[in-house]
């Protein structure tokens, strides 16, 4: 157990004794410690991102992955957060098990359940000892009783430790760590001579400006972190390779990391433009973009499927990255699935045929249909971050003879990579699978480059566009790169 608080008004009361008196007005909060403070709020993050993920796993409508909530703006004290939360999910069937057999969980604890959950945790398993806020008390107060409760729990399953109670769904396998480096702010060079400080780095042999370091590198408190991303979703933007120069649609941007690798990649030349249906994302895209530096993306709040590829606003449009909404389940390690209640490897087996996945395939195949029908449109890259062929392999094989009547052919994106798609069909070896088995998580790449025929076939504008003539912009562009689309069939689309 931890050394007593400094100025600690009273010690935790035990089990039989009445509620200790409350602190004087003003003294409580002075009598706490720096580390007591932070895991006070740390508590608190913890279960509001708690909460957001409980619902979203029982109303099977996900409020975003426990990394993506974790890692969002409003949350300070990222490490500790993102420590509570998993450890309490982790232990999460024994805290309930404990605080409904202790018989001293009441109704009135309901409202904040997520932060008596967070809280037991780290007095039960964690910390030990905690003595600010109601809830930290109440935990206290009846530390022993849940003590005791535990003790009956281990001995009427036969095990002789908690730790023995806790059912692994899955093993984690470590992981190298993969950092981009974000050339619009700083050099390779220098982020390597910076973190070689302190650890091994190498530089990836295939995305460029991509250091490796050793598995387990922490990296959430370094000042040169500001996002986590893995490899394979970096191989995405790199595999469509857009020019500087060049006018590019990113078709489903949020939260913006594919977006901001783009404008890297074109050296902050050309433009971007990153389009989001969602507005609550369109806010983290926004944030994403402000944060990178990059001064070529415009926001669009709409939907990428209402675009009318006949515009003239988008007839210079040389590249598409269409990363649609899919089901995840390439990154459901990564996502921390396996940590949620509703988890069970056989409806993960049983999901790839799934109503959901139908759903999405469909809308998948139509997005990509769309994405192939903008006249000018050299090169195109699918993707998504799943492992279910109904959402790889079949959506590329079932447009296949649209891309062909528009000259599109299938090219092969990293051509060392030796993980191909399924051989359902012929030209699937031009596809790429990343998988957990290569330590990165499982995604899908198919990259659609017009024929040269086609191509050439266009006269070059003045300005370096694919069309002979420039074209006037027929869109309204707001302040801080937002803008709307200009289609009349788009004036249903709410500007943040």
């Amino acid at each position: 157990m931890p050394p007593p608080l400094k100025n600690r008004s009273h010690a935790p009361a035990k089990v039989g004794q009445s509620r200790p008196p409350p602190r004087q007005p003003g003294r409580w909060m002075a009598s706490r410690d720096a580390g007591e403070r932070a895991a006070f709020f740390a508590r608190r993050e913890a279960a509001t991102v708690l909460r957001r993920v409980l619902r979203g796993d029982a109303s099977k409508r996900s409020g975003g992955s426990i990394k993506s909530l974790v890692f969002s703006p409003s949350v300070r004290n990222k490490r500790a957060t993102f420590a509570l939360v998993c450890q309490t999910l982790k232990y999460l069937p024994i805290l309930k098990e404990v605080l409904a057999s202790s018989g001293v969980f009441s109704s009135k604890w309901k409202k904040q359940e997520e932060l008596v959950y967070v809280t037991a945790y780290d007095i039960l398993f964690g910390q030990e000892i905690a003595v600010s806020g109601s809830v930290e008390e109440y935990i206290m107060l009846h530390k022993d009783t849940f003590r005791t409760a535990l003790q009956k729990i281990c001995v009427k399953r036969k095990v002789s430790n908690v730790e023995d109670l806790l059912s692994e769904k899955t093993t984690v396998k470590p992981k190298p760590r993969f950092v981009r480096v974000n050339t619009l702010k700083t050099t390779t060079g220098s982020v390597i001579e910076v973190l070689s400080k302190m650890h091994k780095v190498d530089k990836d042999d295939m995305v460029p400006d991509m250091l490796v370091l050793p598995p387990g590198t922490d990296m959430h408190k370094h000042p040169l972190v500001t996002d986590g991303k893995g490899k394979a979703s970096c191989m995405v933007a790199a595999a469509l390779s857009p020019k500087p120069g060049w006018k590019v649609i990113d078709a489903c941007a949020a939260p913006g990391n594919k977006t901001v690798h783009l404008a890297a990649l074109m050296n902050g030349e050309g433009s971007i433009i990153a389009c989001e249906l969602n507005k609550e994302r369109a806010k983290t895209l926004q944030h994403t973009v402000r944060r990178s530096g990059a001064n070529n993306i415009e926001t669009v709040i709409g939907d990428f499927l209402n675009i009318d590829t006949n515009d003239p606003s988008y007839a210079e449009v040389r590249a598409i990255l269409l990363d649609p909404s899919c089901s995840g389940s390439g990154i459901s390690t990564e996502r921390l699935d396996h940590l949620l209640p509703s988890y069970s490897i056989d409806d993960q087996d049983d999901a790839g045929s799934s109503a959901r996945i139908r759903k999405l395939s469909a809308f998948q195949r139509k997005a990509l249909s769309h994405a192939l029908s903008f006249p000018s449109v050299e090169r195109l890259v699918y993707s998504t971050c799943s492992i279910h062929q109904a959402e790889n392999e079949d959506v590329v094989s079932s447009v296949l003879p649209l891309a062909s009547s528009l000259g599109f052919e299938l090219a092969t994106p990293f051509p060392q990579w030796m993980r191909r798609g399924l051989p359902v069909f012929d030209g699937a070896q031009h596809l790429l699978r990343t998988d957990p088995e290569d330590d990165l998580e499982g995604f899908f790449i198919a990259l659609f480059v017009r024929k040269a025929a086609a191509a050439d076939a266009l006269e070059p504008s003045e300005d370096g566009g694919a069309l002979g003539r420039k074209r006037k912009r027929a869109c309204t562009t707001r302040s801080g790169g937002l803008r709307a689309f200009s289609s009349l069939r788009l004036s249903r689309m709410d500007v943040l």
